[in-house]
């Protein structure tokens, strides 16, 4: 194991972790003050309406403030060696406590509305309408705060800051005899074009001497490529045909090894179609009690109304049991999704299949695959490969470069002795752990 692989971050916060910090804890503020001006309210003007909705009030700021703790509490200790894996997933165990405080107000709520069915009591319309439609502004303020428009980059994004195909570098490391090369397909406003240059550890760049660049399709099309000299890296003279789909074959002057890489269309969608392996579930969990109590204001003030006009005092519990219905579906999709993730169930059946065929294109097998989520954004792997050449897991670990959200690998590799079918793990190669 080098040097650079045993060095490596367990930090694996998402990529807006301290922004969604930030806003978390000033909806909170905007809560509170709230909270604190309903109470004195009530009491000062002697509204028990005022009151109801203050302590009511007090229940969401509760909520938002396990969110905001959980944010702060994982950056503080994001290095803390005491968490083997970081503090990534303390969202997801905020976002399932925030779901269970969700199922239990709406089962308040549920029996309230119940019980005011069979036994209806008086409303002050005067008083409960502006309540509620004041309840519904701040709450449409909180989303607003927290959502910022929706361009914050945790739904979409990544940790790499990459959002689509088209204005980005797809970029493979590939370590030969010289050094460490970076080869990338550059797009960024112009045509698509290999670029490559050395990767070194200080910074500096410069050219390397080229024997041979060729890519190798999935049909067998191969194609070469030569190179211009652009100062601090060799450019690809012919433009690369869509699509990216393909093995790159590179060979240097005065070294007889060939290099491989893969580059797949695939990897747009480790980072886009799975948006689940993104998502900030903490961030998520608070959204969705400001937006639940927003949907609920809503059906209160349409029940009120229409209790108002008609003389419908019935409608006003069957609103509160329609609000129940809807907080409740919300938290069980909550402690669905963060309840997989505490358990460390298998975070993404797409990108397990991927690792699979990239880690056997060239024959080798795949004897074990673990894949589990460390944060948003985040993936953790376990691989086990057997193989009958002398591959070691630097090449396996390039295969897997592509795959961004893969933030912590380890590899192993086990040796297969030729004429045996089985795997002989008598010389297995020490794990591997690194970091992206």
């Amino acid at each position: 194991m080098t040097q650079q692989q045993a060095a490596h971050s367990h930090v694996f916060l998402g990529a807006g972790h301290e922004k969604s910090e930030r806003k978390t804890w000033i909806v909170i503020g905007l809560c509170g003050f709230m909270m604190v001006a309903e109470i004195a309210g009530g009491v000062l003007f002697g509204s028990v309406a005022l009151v109801a909705d203050g302590l009511h009030m007090s229940t969401h700021a509760g909520a938002l403030l396990i969110a905001a703790l959980a944010y702060t509490y994982a950056r503080r200790h994001a290095t803390d060696g005491r968490f083997a894996f970081g503090t990534g997933k303390l969202g997801d165990l905020a976002g399932f406590t925030s779901a269970i405080v969700l199922a239990m107000i709406a089962l308040l709520i549920g029996y309230e509305a119940v019980s005011r069915l069979l036994s209806p009591v008086n409303i002050d319309f005067n008083q409960a309408i502006p309540i509620a439609i004041v309840g519904l502004l701040v709450n449409l303020a909180s989303a607003w705060l927290l959502s910022g428009g929706g361009h914050d980059g945790h739904s979409h994004g990544h940790a790499g800051g990459h959002e689509g195909h088209g204005h980005e570098a797809e970029s493979r490391r590939i370590d030969t005899a010289q050094g460490a090369l970076r080869l990338e397909v550059f797009e960024d406003g112009v045509p698509p074009r290999f670029r490559l240059r050395t990767d070194a550890g200080d910074g500096t760049q410069s050219v390397p001497r080229l024997a041979m660049v060729e890519t190798v399709r999935p049909d067998g099309t191969r194609q070469g490529f030569e190179f211009a000299n652009r100062g601090t890296y060799a450019e690809s003279i012919d433009e690369i045909p869509e699509p990216h789909d393909f093995i790159v074959r590179l060979r240097l002057l005065e070294d007889e090894a060939v290099h491989e890489v893969v580059f797949s269309e695939s990897d747009h969608g480790d980072h886009g179609a799975r948006a689940g392996t993104h998502r900030d579930n903490n961030f998520r969990a608070a959204l969705v009690h400001v937006v639940a109590d927003a949907a609920v204001s809503v059906l209160v003030i349409l029940g009120l109304i229409a209790a108002s006009v008609f003389g419908w005092v019935w409608i006003d519990p069957v609103v509160g049991m329609a609000g129940a219905i809807v907080i409740a579906n919300w938290s069980w999709g909550l402690i669905r999704d963060t309840g997989a993730i505490l358990l460390d169930m298998n975070a993404d059946l797409g990108l397990t299949e991927d690792v699979r065929k990239a880690i056997e294109s060239d024959g080798d097998r795949l004897a074990d695959l673990h894949l589990w989520r460390l944060g948003p954004g985040h993936l953790g792997a376990i691989v086990s490969v057997i193989t009958s050449t002398s591959q070691e897991c630097n090449f396996y670990r390039a295969k897997l470069e592509r795959f961004r959200s893969l933030s912590h690998v380890t590899i192993e590799v086990q040796a297969r002795l030729p004429g045996l079918e089985g795997a002989q793990p008598a010389a297995p190669q020490p794990a591997s752990p690194t970091g992206s």
